[in-house]
């Protein structure tokens, strides 16, 4: 019995090259776009500003500003929360960076692990 196949449909070696290259064509925009964002740097403020954050797409702490006022030695408890909530929000917006420009590219197909 043979199944019938819509033109257009299948294994044809056209069709199977076509979906080769358009993979292939994927990749290497995916790993180009990676290397744009893991080269990306983020400025973040927490704490009304008196915290700043600079981190790369690489998830890199770069640097952390700390304005004079919040540093109270009877209060490290506050300076650490705020050093918490900015280190959260700068990875936090690293990765949403890379899910939204990598959606670009891969559309609806699901690519676990890939970032």
């Amino acid at each position: 019995m043979r199944a019938n196949i819509p033109k257009g449909m299948g294994g044809g070696p056209q069709n199977m090259n076509a979906m080769i290259r358009q993979a292939q064509k994927m990749q290497e925009d995916m790993e180009a776009l990676q290397a744009d964002l893991d080269a990306r740097e983020y400025d973040i403020s927490a704490g009304g500003g008196v915290v700043g954050i600079k981190i790369n797409g690489k998830k890199e702490i770069l640097s952390i500003d700390i304005e004079p006022e919040i540093v109270d030695p009877d209060d490290i408890e506050t300076l650490s929360d705020i050093l918490v909530a900015a280190v959260n929000e700068a990875i936090k917006r690293v990765e949403d960076t890379n899910s939204a420009e990598m959606a670009k590219i891969t559309g609806s197909v699901g690519l676990p692990g890939m970032f």
